[in-house]
């Protein structure tokens, strides 16, 4: 049986959007109990507790936002009957505007919001549409 290309593209972008929302969250809790947050941030809200971390608090955050992004990307292009090029990106945009809406809420370091911005979603939506496309081709 043939699936309908408009419902495979649409299932593709779902599976994009919460597989890749799975990792990045996966990601995020991963690195706290990896690299631990300071101890005098236990009682702050996440916006107040930001100012006291150190670069090494930021690592998981960016994996998280790269490889999640990735993920979703990859899966989008690996699934989608058409346009994975274009799909792939939008995946990329709708978590950049996450990551935005994160920039503009907490008070992080401009240097993290900065190559979280440039590296952490567009790029990683290029790499997972080619991967997922190597990959395609290849059987």
């Amino acid at each position: 049986m043939v699936m309908n290309p408009l419902l495979k593209n649409i299932i593709a972008i779902c599976a994009g959007i919460i597989l890749g929302s799975v990792v990045n969250m996966a990601l995020v809790n991963a690195g706290y109990s990896i690299i631990p947050l300071p101890n005098e941030t236990k009682n702050l809200a996440l916006n107040e507790a930001v100012l006291l971390f150190q670069p090494k608090h930021f690592l998981f955050p960016f994996l998280a936002h790269a490889v999640g992004t990735l993920v979703g990307a990859f899966t989008t292009a690996y699934i989608a009957f058409n346009h994975q090029l274009k799909f792939a990106l939008a995946i990329g945009c709708l978590f950049l505007f996450g990551g935005i809406s994160m920039i503009l809420s907490l008070k992080a370091p401009m240097w993290f919001n900065v190559t979280d911005a440039i590296f952490a979603y567009i790029p990683m939506a290029l790499l997972g549409y080619f991967l997922a496309a190597k990959l395609k081709f290849r059987h």
